[in-house]
């Protein structure tokens, strides 16, 4: 890609191995157009949705087996969309959704990598609301809960797309921000279940990492999504 230097890893992900094109560090940073500044993207953080990070990893390997049949799912701040790549292999109904320029470039380069069909991509904001993407049965994301006004924006989000019965499914590194999301969640009607997931293999008891689920029932919800 022009600006950037990427390189092609092969990743097992379920029962599956997959070729993926990434950064090749996190100091890559080319923005020719503008689109940082205009997005209010710092240099800093720019590249951070090109790497294969520990909690993405994990989301996809659970899409690799989760109960999806049926479900429409919504993937929500992407970066390379591991998870969605495993869903798209299962042929789930996904979409893909970041606000960076560059995502959709990289997951439509890594599907092809991998002989997949094209997968459904929309740029998301999670502050702006966005009527046209419709309602999911299951939400997901990976560490996407890395700031502290991110619980309270998220859990906004969520009445405008998840179905009255929904799931929500997010991997967490353990960075400490996930305690509010889950209390607003609650009183959405979620009832949380969480599973303690190491996050590498340095990783030792009791993990680091979590597997945070959150379900709601048709009648939980029916009062609540607007």
């Amino acid at each position: 890609m022009p600006g950037y230097d990427t390189s092609i890893r092969t990743l097992r992900l379920g029962d599956h191995d997959y070729r993926i094109r990434s950064l090749v560090d996190l100091q890559q940073f080319a923005d020719p157009d503008h689109h940082a500044r205009r997005l209010g993207i710092s240099s800093a953080q720019w590249s951070l949705f090109g790497h294969v990070w520990p909690a993405g990893r994990l989301l996809a390997e659970a899409m690799a087996t989760h109960d999806v049949a049926g479900k429409r799912i919504l993937e929500l701040g992407c970066g390379l969309g591991l998870a969605s790549l495993v869903l798209r292999r299962r042929g789930a109904d996904v979409v893909a959704s970041d606000y960076h320029p560059l995502a959709e470039a990289f997951l439509s380069y890594n599907a092809a990598l991998n002989e997949l069909p094209a997968v459904p991509y929309r740029t998301l904001r999670w502050d702006t609301p966005n009527e046209s993407l419709g309602r999911f049965d299951l939400i997901i994301g990976s560490d996407i809960l890395y700031e502290r006004d991110h619980a309270e924006r998220l859990s906004a989000l969520l009445p405008r797309h998840a179905q009255a019965a929904s799931e929500v499914l997010i991997t967490d590194p353990g960075r400490g921000n996930s305690a509010p999301f889950t209390r607003a969640l609650r009183k959405q009607g979620y009832v949380v279940a969480e599973l303690r997931c190491r996050m590498n293999a340095d990783d030792t008891p009791p993990f680091r990492g979590r597997l945070l689920s959150y379900a709601r029932t048709d009648a939980a919800g029916a009062g609540i999504a607007t």
